[in-house]
């Protein structure tokens, strides 16, 4: 097994980069439970591992390997303040477009941590499909596949112009706001759009318009705001609450 190169950390840090990740239609992953449930699941799907040797996939997956990484290596290539001991490129997924009754709207969202939550709660409460405004932080970003804890092989996410995504859509469309009806006295189904905002300014005024059923998590405290991704867990709660499951 040969030592990964110069030129194949080269490689692997342009991927660091939303332009070079859209050119080659790749993107990295990084940790040991994800690249074990990626060998495990979606094979195909792997263009490149690199890992150290004590590592778990070292171990257990051999056969996938394509070079040995020294810990110095982890670090020149990884976007994590501590790397984790194996690093892949992948294949963006093909994930169909879903007709399902719900599905969650996101107007400008920023930060990869709250977006790659976001998809973890999308996965965990099977919502089919999340729609995203083009200023939306790229759901390839490292931090955000990172945070996604496998999600991101799953949940397809569509970009677009939101303005003309919701004037054509008939159903439900939800708003988190703060002037909004209790979220604990509505019957909430989970049927139509869920639109959550920018995680600064909320819904931006351009998007409110379109929202037909505004809602808002009550306030018992004195804190002046929730974090996008928590407020997001909480809303989907209360959207499956009645739900049936197996």
């Amino acid at each position: 097994m040969e030592n990964l190169s110069k030129n194949k950390i080269k490689w692997i840090r342009s991927f660091q980069l939303k332009k070079h990740r859209d050119e080659s239609n790749v993107f990295v992953v990084e940790g040991e439970k994800m690249i074990s449930e990626l060998i495990t699941f979606y094979p195909d799907l792997i263009e490149f591992i690199c890992a150290t040797k004590d590592s778990i996939v070292s171990e257990r997956f051999p056969t996938f390997l394509s070079a040995i990484a020294s810990d110095e290596d982890l670090k020149s290539i990884s976007s994590m303040k501590n790397p984790n001991k194996s690093l892949a490129i992948v294949k963006k997924p093909i994930l169909q477009n879903s007709e399902s009754a719900f599905k969650i709207v996101l107007d400008d969202i920023q930060d990869p941590g709250n977006m790659g939550t976001i998809l973890r709660l999308a996965d965990w409460f099977d919502v089919k499909e999340i729609i995203c405004s083009k200023e939306t932080v790229d759901i390839y970003n490292p931090k955000v596949v990172q945070a996604s804890m496998g999600a991101i092989f799953r949940i397809p996410v569509k970009y677009c112009n939101l303005e003309e995504y919701l004037e054509i859509q008939k159903g439900k469309i939800f708003g988190a706001l703060l002037k909004g009806k209790n979220i604990y006295t509505e019957n909430l189904t989970p049927n139509g759009h869920l639109i959550l905002g920018n995680e600064g300014n909320g819904i931006s005024e351009r998007i409110q318009k379109y929202i037909t059923h505004p809602i808002t998590i009550p306030r018992f405290g004195l804190a002046e705001s929730l974090n996008v991704s928590i407020a997001t867990g909480i809303l989907l709660s209360e959207f499956y609450r009645n739900q049936k499951f197996d």
